[in-house]
């Protein structure tokens, strides 16, 4: 199976561990010992919100602050590809077609951001289209996609399985600007409803979690499943 793995920041380096780290490197390592094909995008995190939200203090456009959140991406990607080693191809994969290239050559490719304008959430969505993906996977600091902030909200309820379309609703009314932060952004929504790819939305504090999705199908997240399937 090939699969796109999206890693959060806020769950990859929330602190710099190298431990979570290499055990994320663990994980992936695991996958493709199992005969998978993985690609992998991480994103920013606290690190990049706090870099742009400082930017934002000294009046930086959100242009700007697109780049400097796409700075950070990048050297969480450096991170884990240290870890990995030589399953990894070398460098940050910039572009989707050196995601792509890495893939046939039997590397790991990690991508960060690529673009202004697009959150690292819209980049393993088309990144995962580009490459024919069977399954992508959001490992997220929350368990799943839910109907109001689990933060403000106590009353919040997580979905267990959603239709592509039914997440567009959900999240079609938060505010996207440099830095902000939701289990997956809009664009990269429509972007999953376009392709019609398979998606979960899971807790990744725990890097076996997303082994377990990726090779076992199991998994306590939110299941992204195409319009008109079950």
């Amino acid at each position: 199976m090939k699969v796109v793995v999206s890693i959060g920041g806020s769950v990859l380096a929330p602190d710099l561990d190298a431990d979570r780290v290499a055990g994320y490197a663990d994980a992936l390592a695991d996958l493709e010992a199992a005969g998978h094909e993985v690609g992998v995008v991480t994103g920013g995190g606290t690190v990049a919100r706090e870099y742009i939200e400082a930017a934002r203090a000294l009046d930086a456009n959100e242009m700007e602050l697109d780049h400097m959140g796409i700075a950070v991406t990048r050297l969480n990607a450096r991170l884990l590809i240290a870890a990995l080693g030589e399953l990894a191809a070398p460098e940050p994969s910039e572009t989707y077609e050196e995601g792509r290239e890495a893939l046939r050559r039997g590397d790991v490719p990690v991508l960060g951001g690529t673009v202004a304008g697009q959150t690292t959430d819209a980049v393993s969505a088309a990144f995962a289209e580009y490459v024919n993906a069977d399954l992508l996977v959001y490992a997220t600091s929350v368990p799943g996609v839910f109907d109001a902030d689990p933060d403000v909200d106590a009353d919040a309820s997580k979905f267990e399985t959603l239709s592509v379309g039914e997440l567009v609703d959900v999240i079609a009314g938060i505010e996207m600007n440099a830095g902000s932060n939701a289990p997956v952004d809009l664009l990269a929504a429509k972007l999953i409803e376009r392709s019609g790819i398979r998606a979960i939305v899971l807790d990744g504090s725990d890097p076996q979690r997303v082994r377990d999705a990726v090779e076992d199908d199991v998994h306590d997240g939110t299941e992204i499943v195409p319009n008109g399937q079950a």
